[in-house]
């Protein structure tokens, strides 16, 4: 039986070799070609290209810190600032002034003068000028500078005479500034670009050495207020300060050499962001004030001088001492109840109070003026009603005090004569109640005359021999004119008699 099965299997081999259908056996090999286009349905490439979704939110991560960079640029961008510039230049006719600044002249400013034309005056204008004229040639004044009545007293002349600063501010960006007149050179140039000398809330006369040399000036660094120093032909522009506080209230030793300043270096050692102890970081408002601190401009030593809060300009009383006062009777903020009068001492870097001893001391002092030794000094002692006149050493020792004479508060002006021997008295700002008033450094008497005309903003020439000041005469026309007399308040001269316009008295240079 199983031949016979063996004998079937190999009849049906050699069957299926023979069979001419047997070459069509491949054709399942085609279909198995086809199973590749299985491989398209494994799409497991187009799902994998998903998991690349996830890298852009891999890369949003970092976004959070650009975004906040952003939002301290309001708080950090520095403040508009300017540069010395030296353009806008005049010639200057100088040979008469030179000629007679040598023995004092007095300096005032003619607004609006309408020379008559056929007896008709002219129409109202908006200049001014500068002029300058010896007590003893009262009608030959010398005019020195023309400019627009916009600057008025902003005028700032050095004790020489020779030197010039004023403040143009109007004109647009190519003719308001700062501008210097050199009297040595015989030129006129702008030396900055600004329009105002409030810097950050804060005025700041530009303030000449003595030999006026060099002029001080307060100027927006960006970030805070600094000192510069530059000549008076515009050259070598530098800055003094660099401490990146509020700098500010300069004011020039008697021999040049040192400068006193007000700085909130102490509360705010910087405005600037990101550096240490920064102000500018924390939100705080602006200083208005600070503490007395004086620049050796030889070495570039700075020395504090108090830790009173100071909100005025310092005043050297002589090469080594500094006077200033602190408080404001009329800042409540402040206190509001007092305001004294201090004496700090340079080498030392100590400060001392005035007060008076056993009869109680003066809680407001106002007006005060120092000495020119600075051994004593003359203020208007403000009370509840009234005020008086007090004559003091810096040590409190009371020398002289009367009622007799009555200026309202901040309504008085004094000074003294170069060698400390005599007192003038006046009132401000045409508010003059009482005539010529000179005193003696004992506080008597010397002259008492009745108006007219009163007596305002006295000044002693430099040798010390006249007085000026400004008066007014109601028996003419009420107008304020510039005087002189003698240093005891005689033989009164009216030197602007002739003028009509406002005058202004800016005081003696030269000599």
């Amino acid at each position: 039986m199983i031949r016979i099965v063996l004998l079937v299997a190999l009849l049906c081999s050699s069957c299926s070799a023979l069979n001419p259908l047997s070459t069509e056996t491949p054709t399942p090999t085609p279909t198995l070609t086809q199973t590749p286009t299985l491989q398209p349905t494994e799409t497991p490439l187009p799902t994998e290209t998903a998991t690349l979704t996830l890298t852009p939110t891999i890369t949003s991560t970092p976004t959070p810190i650009p975004t906040e960079t952003p939002t301290l640029l309001p708080t950090t961008t520095p403040r508009p600032v300017v540069s010395f510039v030296s353009d806008n230049w005049e010639y200057i006719e100088n040979d008469a002034i030179l000629s007679q600044l040598p023995a004092g002249m007095i300096a005032y400013i003619n607004f609006n003068n309408r020379e008559t034309v056929s007896g008709t005056p002219q129409p109202v204008n908006d200049t001014q000028v500068l002029y300058y004229v010896s007590p003893n040639a009262p009608g030959a004044r010398l005019p020195i500078a023309e400019m627009t009545g916009a600057t008025e007293d902003q005028i700032y002349i050095a004790s020489t005479g020779d030197a010039i600063a004023y403040l143009r501010p109007i004109g647009g960006a190519l003719a308001s500034g700062l501008y210097i007149i050199d009297m040595q050179i015989g030129i006129s140039f702008r030396v900055l670009p600004i329009n105002t000398l409030v810097q950050q809330n804060i005025f700041n006369a530009p303030v000449w050495t003595p030999d006026g040399g060099t002029l001080a000036v307060v100027l927006d660094t960006g970030y805070d207020l600094d000192i510069f120093a530059v000549r008076r032909d515009g050259s070598n522009p530098t800055n003094l300060t660099r401490q990146g506080s509020y700098e500010f209230f300069p004011a020039w030793s008697p021999d040049g050499r040192y400068l006193a300043f007000v700085s909130d270096r102490l509360t705010c050692p910087s405005w600037r962001p990101g550096e240490v102890n920064s102000c500018n970081d924390t939100g705080a408002f602006a200083p208005y004030g600070g503490n007395v601190f004086v620049l050796d401009t030889a070495t570039d030593a700075v020395t504090q001088i108090s830790d009173q809060f100071v909100t005025e300009p310092p005043v050297w009383l002589s090469p080594r001492q500094v006077g200033f006062a602190v408080g404001d009777p009329t800042d409540p903020l402040g206190g509001g109840d007092a305001r004294s009068l201090w004496v700090g001492d340079i080498i030392t870097g100590t400060a001392t109070q005035i007060q008076r001893g056993a009869g109680g001391d003066d809680l407001i002092k106002l007006s005060e003026a120092w000495s020119p030794s600075g051994q004593q000094v003359v203020y208007q002692a403000a009370g509840n009603t009234s005020t008086e006149i007090v004559l003091t050493t810096i040590n409190g020792s009371e020398i002289g005090r009367t009622s007799q004479f009555t200026f309202g508060r901040y309504g008085m002006s004094a000074a003294w004569s170069p060698d400390g021997s005599r007192i003038a008295i006046g009132g401000v700002n045409g508010q003059c109640p009482y005539g010529a008033l000179v005193m003696d450094s004992n506080f008597g008497v010397v002259s008492a005359a009745n108006p007219p005309p009163s007596m305002c903003e006295p000044t002693f020439s430099p040798d010390g021999r006249y007085v000026a000041f400004t008066g007014v005469n109601p028996r003419i026309d009420g107008r304020v004119d510039v005087y002189v007399a003698n240093n005891n308040g005689f033989s009164i001269g009216n030197l602007t008699g002739s003028f009509r316009g406002q005058i202004r008295l800016l005081g003696w240079v030269g000599g």
